[in-house]
């Protein structure tokens, strides 16, 4: 441990807030709104970093029907989503969204021909409740969001800046240690709000921007904060995998938003068969577990699974990811191939409804946070909504303490340097664990597997921790703790349900 007047500087906010998605805007808002001077300090380079840019769906509202709202979140969930958490979700959804991104941010909805909002229905709601805009929601949201706040004289927004570890001391976080271009700062606040988003770079293919290493989970984690549902990893059902052999052009996966199917469009195998209604009475717009795994087991069985878009008119409803298949030289009209990625953690950092975690002073908002309204499986276009909600509470709470300097993780002076492509193998060893053994379907002695796998990669990466400090390292770190949490909570559950499916639990009820 160092002396804090040992350092050449170091910071002071009323208010940090790690992450700078819906959630961590949201939480930055209220708090400054409260009188609290905000600083945000995010590793994403704005505006694509952050998940939330890439949402396409939309955002759930409860419009004139909140009690069918939170029975959908509920049937969604398995009936695993905490009752209490969906009431504050949807008793709160039409005034946090009117506040702030009507009144407020003015994002332009899309609208029906009377200029009244144009609702799209997603998978498992019983109704058309979601506000969008086209199929890119995300970052019409989150673009005047940063914008706005950088109006604000009481927010500092910190871009291509990493937290690296938490400053605790007799169970108070006081701030973080912040890392830009490989200097690390202390930065003391009175509370300290995690917003740091999903894990998508624990798996190979993923919905969320690079960078996603669960940050947040793991420093929380690691500081001794409760953590919960970590089993529950949502993949979503309809991710445009990507083609080696395709035209220069092709970028990669992207995610073919719900909404397409909420207008019509059908999943089809590689025989050309639809074959949803065999799985659920819901066919295509069952819940997304329920999706996710169909379309992965027809994958196995016929080669391939496209997302018929002939029933709807694909180009003149969704634009945006119309145009997004011409620049990947796919032929949306001869339906878009699609396969199961990681999307959404359900589970995360056990927090209240105020967001607040069992460490004092400590917060965490969106994906990174275990509120209970997700449970086993996330209803679709409530991860805005969630941040939304719960990032405007919380920082309304953290509001009101003024910083406390006290001593701080020695992690000046360290080598920054690591061995060359140290990092990239061990992401490597780690991401095929996680698709191998702690996907889709799970086997209870794959887990237990993987978590032998898992401990011996930590302790590797733990070893040059001790005498390293580099982002990319403190990255690896937290995606390492983060899949040990992610598996040893799946070893521990043998109950199938929702997202956290076994195998032979599957086999069991299908005999």
């Amino acid at each position: 441990m160092t002396e804090p007047e040992d350092y050449d500087d170091y910071r002071e906010t009323d208010v940090l807030v790690v992450g700078s998605g819906i959630a961590g805007c949201a939480a930055a808002l209220a708090a400054a709104r409260d009188g609290a001077d905000v600083t945000v300090a995010t590793k994403a380079t704005r505006p694509e970093g952050a998940s939330s840019w890439w949402a396409q769906g939309g955002i759930a509202v409860a419009r004139d029907d909140p009690e069918q709202f939170k029975r959908d979140i509920l049937t969604a969930s398995d009936d695993t989503a905490d009752p209490g958490a969906v009431d504050v979700l949807v008793e709160n959804a039409d005034e946090a969204v009117r506040d702030v991104l009507v009144d407020t941010l003015d994002v332009g909805f899309d609208t029906e021909s009377d200029g009244e909002w144009d609702f799209g229905r997603e998978a498992a709601h019983d109704e058309a409740r979601i506000l969008h805009v086209d199929a890119s929601t995300g970052k019409h949201v989150h673009v005047p969001f940063l914008n706005h706040l950088d109006d604000r004289e009481d927010v500092e927004i910190l871009d291509d800046t990493a937290a690296l570890d938490l400053i605790t001391r007799e169970g108070r976080v006081h701030g973080a240690l912040l890392e830009r271009d490989g200097e690390v700062v202390p930065t003391y606040a009175g509370a300290t709000v995690l917003a740091t988003g999903g894990i998508g770079d624990c798996y190979p293919r993923s919905t969320n921007p690079d960078g996603s290493t669960g940050d947040g989970v793991a420093m929380a984690a690691l500081a001794g904060a409760d953590v919960a549902d970590m089993e529950y990893v949502q993949f979503h059902p309809t991710v445009y995998p990507g083609n080696d052999e395709a035209a220069d052009g092709d970028e990669g996966p992207f995610l073919v938003s719900e909404a397409v199917r909420g207008e019509g469009a059908v999943l089809r195998n590689g025989r050309g068969e639809r074959f949803m209604p065999d799985y659920h009475e819901d066919a295509e717009l069952a819940p997304r577990d329920v999706v996710a795994r169909a379309v992965q087991e027809q994958r196995e069985a016929t080669g391939e699974v496209v997302l018929d878009v002939s029933p709807l008119d694909f180009t003149g409803d969704f634009p945006d990811l119309a145009e997004k298949c011409v620049d990947r030289g796919v032929d949306w009209g001869e339906g878009i191939p699609v396969a199961p990625a990681e999307h959404f953690l359900c589970g995360g950092v056990a927090v209240d409804d105020r967001g607040r975690a069992s460490l004092d002073r400590l917060y965490a908002v969106g994906e990174c946070s275990r509120t209970g309204v997700h449970g086993a499986n996330r209803l679709a276009s409530t991860s805005l909504l969630e941040g939304l909600v719960w990032g405007l509470r919380a920082g309304e709470d953290a509001a009101g303490w003024d910083p406390e300097v006290v001593e701080a993780p020695e992690l000046l002076n360290r080598d920054p340097d690591l061995p060359d492509n140290f990092a990239r193998e061990k992401f490597v060893r780690l991401r095929r664990v996680m698709d191998e053994y702690v996907g889709l379907r799970r086997d209870p002695d794959d887990l237990r597997r993987a978590q032998g796998v898992l401990r011996r990669l930590k302790g590797e990466v733990d070893a040059y921790v001790r005498t390293r400090t580099s982002r990319s390292l403190y990255e690896l770190r937290n995606a390492s703790v983060t899949a040990l949490l992610v598996t040893r909570a799946a070893a521990e559950n043998g109950e199938s349900v929702g997202t956290h499916n076994l195998v032979d639990a599957a086999e069991t009820t299908a005999d």
